[in-house]
């Protein structure tokens, strides 16, 4: 059974266990551009989200945890 982590009470679905070290890195890279509404360099939060959600994966699954972005109904959300 693959890993698993949980952030703002969502499961991630991992594929190794040092993926969560991954996701705990991206999550607070992302509260921090959120905290200073940083977005270079792309020119708007919402050129940002849309540039780095077609990456998928790690990223993805936790831009969906912190809220960034809405799930897609019944889609994958990436295992990267």
């Amino acid at each position: 059974m693959p890993p698993e982590g949980f952030l703002n009470g969502k499961t991630l679905h991992l594929k190794a266990a040092s993926d969560a070290k991954v996701a705990a890195r991206v999550a607070s890279h992302l509260r921090r551009r959120i905290e200073e509404d940083d977005w270079r360099p792309y020119t708007s939060k919402e050129e940002a989200l849309r540039a780095w959600s077609r990456l998928g994966g790690i990223r993805l699954q936790v831009m969906l945890a912190l809220g960034l972005l809405e799930a897609p109904n019944h889609e994958s959300q990436g295992e990267d």
